[in-house]
């Protein structure tokens, strides 16, 4: 399962899966194109291994910032069901 995790103003969708068994956190990174598809990255934690699918360089250097500055917050929210049950009152 895929939770939302941020929604960027230029459509960027970033969502990230539960913590898998082994501790591995996938983090998907998909922007809509000026073609009618899609831009892709997958990130996945807490190796912070890449597979890019469509980006510059330069967009998947500020990816990788992005996603290293909240890497502790979307591994927590991977085990608690996502950002909407974490922070639920």
């Amino acid at each position: 399962m895929m939770y939302p995790y941020m929604t960027l103003n230029d459509d960027t969708e970033i969502t990230h899966s539960e913590m898998q068994p082994d501790g591995r956190v996938k983090v998907y990174i998909e922007t809509p194109d000026d073609e009618g598809g899609f831009r892709n990255a997958t990130c996945w934690l807490p190796d912070f291994h890449w597979e890019n699918n469509g980006y510059t360089e330069e967009e998947m250097q500020r990816w990788n910032k992005l996603i290293r500055d909240n890497a502790h917050l979307i591994i927590e929210f991977s085990q608690e069901g996502g950002i909407l049950n974490a922070t639920a009152v």
